[in-house]
């Protein structure tokens, strides 16, 4: 058996099977915990306040988005009066604790009404109650001693019950008390008359304000809109719609305020400077009519114009006049010329002149007819120098009137040219003329349209002081549901139901995590890779010896179990010599030793129980024979024959006990002398096996010093005993060959559908029926 290995018959490291076997002997504890938590759901649910939620959604104008919607017409054009209206701004301003402590106020809600209900007290509504309180004055204390009951006795009486007793008063009768001043009124808007016992409580406006901010949601519906849901939980819906629908209401007459502040200012700003400008724009005007005397001009820029024109006409003439003189002079250079004596004089000079235009015509007239006669006559013929004679006092004649004309034509150009020079000192004068007049013309322009502007906008922001147009639509009004929201019974239930299995759960978890005894197999497994030989069940009976010839109990069946994966394990192997060990006491080394044994002898063996416990018998004591001879007297040598400790039992066939006799004073030195090997050698000659009980070997070394003389180990391990970290001590025993052939055996195993992940049937006690299925067994 130096080679071994865990044979698997159904092994599975994880399944759904063995954690069920492990939580399932806790059922009573998982039944009782979720019984409780439904329990305690139930009452939770029974005396919980259901909320309703209440939603609506509105949109939100915006001045520069919406032409149409909700805006000041006055200073469009300066943007004074439009603004972009972020929604996430809109929404903090939804969620301003002033808003809600103004809407609080507003429906006077600095009370609230309780009446008795068949299990706890219900708050109602001021509208169906016949009465509401209407409060003048608060006193701090008000809200330490905040609770008072009013009876309905008749139509116009009531009592009324504080901490300071009870007292009668009349419908509308003003009470006066420490805490608070108020008025019990009859509320006209109730058709209520059954509810006689009414509690008030008086509220702090800014801490109920606080707690309906905390339950108040307002968010964008997309992300792409600017539509706002708002949502609001409370136990009574209708008040729930009431602050809701205030809620949008006091918004909006602030969004209101606020713009007919801006309209005020900007009237008492528009005003005043109105004022100002009327005497600035008076002082402009003087000042242009004080200019225009001095300067003496009526319009700067028709005068400049007229002068602009006269000017070019000026030149026009001038150039005229000089054309005219210039051809004078040439047509008289011309005639005081010798050529020009008998040559025909120009004409067409556009000369004005019509004494000229005569004197040329006929000049030239008689140059013709000279020119006629010399084809026929000679130059001195009398006739010819009649027409020279006549030639030349015409142009005598010419050349004076031509000095008479162009006389006159230079005076007119000399004036033409003093008109000409004035005319441009004139239009010199018109560029400062005009800057002057300009810069006050510009500032009575901007005055005077300033004036205009201002006044016309004085009205449209008196317009818009009139106007109440809010800056949001309602698009749904404030809905609240047949079903209240809160509390959610099947969530709250599913969640008693978690928690109701969760804690057992956690509770088996934490136990077996501070738990270091061993509770399965696999406690084992994990840390030794020695073979597993079997388990043996709970003995539920006191007997010591349960394995005989007639015992079909479950007990019984799983020793012969073992037998036979002892036989398989050894199966070609001498094993005659089997040590029964443990880590420490109590974990049930003498039982199994013992009843391993019978099981043995009931195959027809011959099978010796040896008691080598040398510290603490229990063998012979728990087969009530006496240990008065035992191994250790055979040692001391005070026996010297084996038959004398012998004991043959009478309850099975070939099985016999060795007591270990008296406890000696030095029993780790008797297991070291050779006389234990003889009194081995000398039982296996007798005997087919040999079955060992001796001492804790994780207390002491006792056990170690039988090594040489077995042939295999059984090491004893009890669930819910044994400590894991005694495993460790098997591992180093089965690691290092310290004990031969070891094997372990699961002791005490609770009956269930397994042990330990090892399962195994039941007896049915009265047809002694048995089923047996193995888990794992060691093999050669």
């Amino acid at each position: 058996m130096a080679n071994r290995e865990v044979l698997p018959f159904e092994t599975e490291q994880v399944s759904l099977k063995s954690v069920l076997n492990k939580y399932s002997k806790y059922w009573p504890l998982f039944l009782a915990s979720v019984v409780l938590c439904l329990g305690l759901a139930y009452f939770y649910l029974l005396y919980a306040t259901p909320e309703y939620t209440i939603v609506s959604t509105i949109q939100i104008k915006d001045d520069k988005k919406d032409p149409n919607g909700s805006k000041g017409e006055a200073f469009n054009d300066l943007d004074i009066f439009q603004s972009t209206r972020s929604v996430h701004n809109e929404i903090q301003v939804f969620k301003a604790k002033s808003l809600m402590v103004r809407v609080l106020k507003e429906l006077s809600m600095n009370t609230t009404y309780f009446i008795d209900g068949p299990i706890k007290e219900k708050e109602v509504y001021v509208n169906y109650l016949p009465i509401k309180v209407a409060v003048n004055q608060f006193n701090p204390l008000a809200y330490d001693n905040n609770l008072i009951t009013i009876r309905l006795e008749d139509k116009n009486t009531f009592t009324l019950k504080d901490a300071q007793g009870v007292k009668a008063y009349k419908i509308g009768q003003q009470i006066t008390k420490p805490y608070a001043t108020f008025t019990v009124l009859a509320n006209s808007l109730s058709a209520a008359s059954e509810i006689k016992d009414i509690k008030i409580k008086f509220n702090n406006l800014d801490k109920l304000a606080t707690a309906y901010n905390t339950k108040l949601e307002v968010a964008p519906v997309t992300k792409e809109t600017n539509v706002l849901s708002i949502t609001l939980t409370d136990a009574v819906p209708e008040k729930g719609r009431d602050i809701v629908n205030k809620l949008i209401e006091v918004y909006n007459k602030e969004a209101i305020e606020d713009k007919n502040i801006i309209a005020t200012n900007t009237v008492q700003f528009i005003d005043a400077r109105l004022k100002d400008l009327t005497a600035e724009l008076s002082n402009v005007e003087k000042q242009v009519e004080s200019y225009k005397k001095q300067k003496v001009v009526t319009d700067v820029v028709t005068e400049a114009q007229l002068s602009i024109n006269n000017a070019s006409d000026y030149n026009r003439e001038l150039t005229d006049w000089g054309i005219q003189i210039d051809v004078l002079n040439s047509l008289e250079n011309y005639l005081k010329s010798q050529k020009g004596r008998y040559e025909l004089a120009p004409s067409n000079l556009n000369i004005k002149d019509p004494t000229l235009l005569d004197l040329i015509s006929r000049f030239n007239s008689l140059q013709l007819e000279r020119q006629r006669m010399l084809r026929t006559t000679q130059p001195d013929n009398p006739l010819v120098l009649n027409i020279n004679e006549q030639l030349s006092n015409l142009q005598a004649n010419m050349l004076e009137n031509l000095k008479n004309i162009k006389s006159g034509l230079v005076i007119t150009r000399n004036k033409l040219r003093s008109n000409l020079a004035q005319n441009a000192s004139r239009i010199k004068q018109v560029p400062s003329m005009e800057r002057d007049l300009l810069e006050i013309n510009r500032q009575q322009g901007i005055k005077q349209a300033l004036y205009q502007y201002l006044l016309q906008k004085r009205e449209e922001a008196a317009l818009s002081l009139a106007a109440t147009v809010s800056i949001s639509r309602i698009i749904d009004p404030p809905f609240a549901g047949d079903a209240p929201t809160k509390p959610k019974k099947p969530l709250i239930l599913l969640l008693a139901f978690i928690v109701g299995m969760g804690l057992p759960f956690a509770f088996v978890v934490i136990k077996d995590s501070f738990n270091d005894r061993v509770q399965e197999f696999k406690d084992v497994e994990l840390v030794t890779t020695a073979p597993l030989l079997g388990e043996i069940s709970h003995n539920d009976t006191r007997e010591t010896l349960v394995v005989t010839d007639k015992s079909r109990s479950l007990v019984a069946e799983l020793f012969r179990h073992n037998r036979a994966n002892l036989q398989l394990a050894t199966l070609g192997q001498d094993n005659k010599v089997i040590l029964v060990t443990s880590s420490m006491s109590g974990e049930g080394k003498t039982f199994f030793s013992l009843n391993l044994a019978s099981s043995l002898a009931l195959a027809g063996k011959k099978v010796a129980v040896v008691d080598f416990d040398l510290r603490k018998s229990g063998l012979t004591e728990s087969l009530g024979i006496p240990n008065e001879k035992g191994i250790s007297n055979y040692l001391n040598s005070e026996i010297s024959a084996i038959d004398d400790i012998i004991v043959a039992l009478q309850t099975v066939t070939g099985l016999y006990a060795v007591g270990s006799g008296p406890i000696p004073y030095n029993p780790a030195e008797l297991m070291m002398l050779p006389k234990v090997g003889e009194l081995i050698e000398e039982l296996k000659d007798r005997f087919d096996h040999i079955v060992l009980d001796t001492s804790p070997v994780g207390q002491v070394a006792d056990a170690l010093s039988l090594s040489p003389y077995i042939d295999s180990t059984i090491y004893l391990m009890r669930y819910n005993y044994t400590l894991k970290d005694q495993v460790n001590i098997i591992e180093d025993i089965y690691k290092n060959n310290k004990l031969k052939n070891l094997m372990m055996v699961l002791n005490d195993a609770k009956k269930q559908k397994g042990y330990g992940g090892y399962g195994y049937g039941y007896t049915d006690e009265k047809n002694e029926s048995w089923k047996i299925k193995p888990r794992n067994r060691a093999k050669a």
